[in-house]
């Protein structure tokens, strides 16, 4: 059978609400690209993200407008000039990296060289509330190593405490999605420093951030909103100290391995991150995180439903995947 590319959207309920400074959503929409060729099935999956312009329409349009060289035997080195990065090329790229695992017998992590298999931490998203509800939803929590909680308020050195108070020996990691003001980023810096913050998520708007290269970051800070391609990686090392790499931003994982490569390089600390998707997705980023330093990759521990055969997790250590879900 000739190779053949579709796209379908999917929902999942989120357990209660996921809610960060830019606002709150009670289900995850993703979309699944699915290329298939002689009985055989590659699945990849991504999150539309309105942050960085993209509508579930217009990821859907973007996955099919390629359907044609897809179908025509276009390559994945091919597919990363065909696409512009961002979430529709990620679900075909890790599409065809899951079609050529089960084609050729030989797994993806085999293919990259993550041949460890060994179970990786993730850090446990606590959602923005108030001071009260996130100390409790980080109580409830306290026993997890790694905590990421969402900030981005004009106020967090409340919620910041409360969260230490209550989870006092865990890593955290504070995620403002650039929520804080060249006015409050030095005063929360310092109480992070103090209630010894691991890291802190892109505290400054994506290019109104040239602010950190001109103060004492008290405690390492890693770009997300910032940084989507390798090519961005060099400007901002005068700014930031860690990077966050999700799929959906450098559209694919066959893209994310060469940001990770030239992170090293220039010696960033490296997060691999997620949107809140499904193990379909988290799959390809738990084998990129192998040996990251941070990997935040807990998506289907915030849904209600995650989809069948999905990843296994055991408290916050999650498995790579077998090769029914992916690679």
């Amino acid at each position: 059978m000739p190779r053949h590319l579709e796209a379908t959207i999917e929902a999942f309920p989120i357990a209660g609400t996921f809610t960060i400074s830019r606002g709150s959503k009670t289900e995850a929409d993703v979309i699944v690209c699915t290329i298939s060729e002689d009985g055989v099935s590659g699945r990849g999956e991504c999150v539309p993200y309105r942050r960085y312009g993209e509508t579930m329409d217009g990821v859907m349009a973007d996955i099919l407008a390629v359907s044609k060289g897809i179908e025509g035997g276009l390559t994945r080195n091919e597919l990363q000039s065909a696409m512009k990065p961002g979430a529709a090329r990620n679900a075909v790229d890790c599409a065809l990296w899951d079609l050529e695992a089960k084609q050729s017998g030989r797994s993806v992590a085999a293919s990259i060289g993550a041949t460890g298999q060994d179970p990786i931490v993730t850090a446990f998203t606590l959602s923005l509330s108030d001071a009260v509800a996130m100390g409790a939803d980080a109580k409830k929590n306290r026993e997890r190593p790694l905590l990421k909680i969402k900030l981005g308020t004009p106020d967090d050195e409340s919620r910041l405490r409360a969260v230490r108070d209550s989870a006092p020996d865990a890593r955290i990691i504070v995620d403002a999605n650039e929520g804080w003001t060249e006015d409050n980023v030095e005063r929360h810096l310092a109480i992070a420093a103090e209630l010894n913050i691991s890291l802190i998520e892109q505290p400054l708007p994506a290019g109104k951030d040239e602010m950190l290269s001109r103060i004492k970051r008290l405690v390492p800070i890693c770009a997300d909103e910032s940084v989507h391609s390798t090519a961005d990686l060099a400007s901002l090392r005068n700014r930031y100290d860690a990077v966050n790499i999700k799929l959906d931003k450098t559209g694919g994982l066959t893209e994310a391995l060469v940001m990770k490569a030239e992170a090293q390089r220039l010696g960033f600390q490296i997060m691999v991150g997620c949107m809140v998707g499904t193990s379909l997705a988290m799959a390809p980023a738990v084998l990129l995180a192998q040996d990251t330093d941070y990997a935040d990759l807990d998506g289907p521990l915030l849904l209600a439903l995650d989809r069948a055969g999905g990843l296994r997790y055991e408290g916050s250590l999650v498995y790579p995947p077998l090769p029914e879900l992916w690679g």
